[in-house]
């Protein structure tokens, strides 16, 4: 059997390996990309942040008008279905399918749909849907096949009731009641958006807080707004067993607690799309997650063979993804590690209010030894905020006390996701570009929520002496 040539071939098309496919092919390189499904786009666009988020926005849309218009609360609610948002999730999703396709047809990427496998270190055989296989043969190779939710053994997701973070999307009917297993990024947004229908919610969680990782008083602030909107949260437990019923749902726990819901939402981790890869074969290590093991460079054991995106674990974010693949092709075609791509990555979390956080946090900084000050915005104080009514949030900074470098940005509200990228903007220039008195010696229109960082830098120098 022949076997056509690339430069590079690259293997998923998420952000991931739509970056390092657009890099590779913009340098001149001949690229092919081996997408498994029939769409272009991988879970970013199918099955996670991109449904996810505007089945999200549908929900705060509804709620919104609801509050604008108390007397339409009923009728809205009683007319507008679980089904009619997911729609609007579907339409977003074709758009982007219709976009990202055109990225590959006008940039001359040949898309081979199939499942790829390692025949050696320089070929792959795809199995196409009907069965037939092309062999492909590459310079390079970037793995960006993406993740998909973690299954435990002895957790039946056939039942009718029980769902992981993909199948949920496929609900049309709200519940009275959910239990949801796992409070890391996509337990809370999940939380958080069935909770604005109205829906009973139990999250619990294995850890002794919320999202440890980010800075303690942005936690706190997560928990107490998730328990005022009704979020019953149970922290330090652990799952014996889950029992489906005609009916319901029984949860276990270690504790001796006993929970019961409608439905049953696991969110809890995810696991890398590297098997039946031939990876073994080649040598590449895979850990129990089936993450892929990487260096700094995102090579594998194979220098030639990269790996990006979600398959390789943390920080697992689609914005990561595409920078962690441009990273790679940059590596390929110029033979340099770009690592400006991959640095200080700010998080963004689509609970209700947002949050996003980008560098240290004070605990970090405190364990540290690094002499810091902070300054706070409260969203309350703010013009824009009190005249769009969103009220609730707070935009924190934090700066060394000697050189005013700012060393962290954490924002929680509404819109924080779009927020922290001015702080970015400044955080992300050499000291001394990067400082707080920026935020003071600029002007900012009036009224807007970018006035926060006029206000926080001024309460944090304040505090100077």
């Amino acid at each position: 059997m022949s076997a056509r040539r690339f430069d590079v071939v690259v293997l998923g098309s998420g952000p991931g390996g739509e970056g390092a496919s657009m890099k590779a092919v913009k340098s001149g390189r001949k690229v092919c990309t081996v997408e498994q499904g029939a769409l272009v786009g991988g879970a970013c666009t199918h099955t996670a942040t991109i449904p996810s988020k505007a089945l999200r926005h549908a929900i705060q849309r509804l709620m919104d008008v609801q509050q604008d218009h108390p007397e339409m609360r009923a009728e809205l609610a009683r007319h507008t279905t679980l089904k009619d948002m997911m729609r609007v999730a579907t339409t977003v999703v074709s758009k982007q399918v219709q976009l990202r396709t055109t990225f590959y047809e006008r940039n001359r990427v040949e898309l081979v749909v199939g499942r790829a496998k390692f025949r050696d270190a320089h070929t792959v055989e795809v199995t196409e849907p009907r069965g037939s296989v092309e062999l492909l043969t590459a310079d390079a190779f970037v793995i960006a096949t993406g993740s998909r939710p973690y299954r435990p053994k002895g957790v039946d997701f056939r039942h009718p009731r029980i769902f992981d973070s993909d199948t949920i999307l496929k609900l049309r009917e709200s519940p009275l009641s959910m239990i949801i297993y796992g409070a890391g990024v996509i337990g809370c947004e999940y939380a958080s958006m069935f909770r604005m229908l109205g829906v009973k919610v139990d999250l619990v969680n294995t850890r002794d807080r919320l999202l440890s990782f980010l800075d303690d008083e942005i936690s706190d602030a997560l928990s107490y707004h998730l328990r005022e909107q009704g979020v019953l949260i149970r922290h330090q437990e652990e799952m014996v067993s889950v029992e489906p019923h005609d009916d319901s749902v029984v949860l276990q726990l270690k504790s001796g607690k006993r929970l019961k819901a409608d439905v049953f939402l696991w969110a809890n981790g995810r696991s890398g799309n590297s098997q039946d890869l031939g990876l073994e074969a080649l040598g590449i290590a895979v850990d129990a997650r089936g993450c892929i093991q990487v260096n700094d460079g995102y090579q594998t054991s194979v220098p030639h063979i990269y790996a990006v995106g979600d398959v390789v674990g943390a920080p697992s974010l689609a914005s990561a993804s595409y920078d962690q693949g441009r990273f790679a092709a940059t590596h390929i075609v110029e033979g340099r590690a770009e690592h400006k791509l991959v640095k200080d990555i700010p998080t963004g979390i689509y609970t209700s209010p947002e949050i996003s956080s980008l560098g240290r946090t004070e605990r970090e900084l405190t364990q540290a030894g690094v002499p810091y000050e902070v300054g706070h915005a409260f969203f309350k104080s703010l013009a824009r905020a009190q005249i769009t009514g969103r009220t609730v949030g707070m935009l924190k900074l934090l700066f060394h006390r000697e050189t005013r470098e700012i060393l962290g940005i954490h924002c929680f509200g509404d819109n924080a996701s779009e927020i922290i990228h001015i702080g970015q903007a400044i955080m992300a220039q050499d000291w001394p570009g990067n400082g707080i008195d920026y935020f003071i010696n600029t002007t900012f229109n009036y009224p807007t929520m970018a006035e926060a960082y006029r206000v926080a830098a001024l309460n944090g120098l304040n505090r100077l002496f």
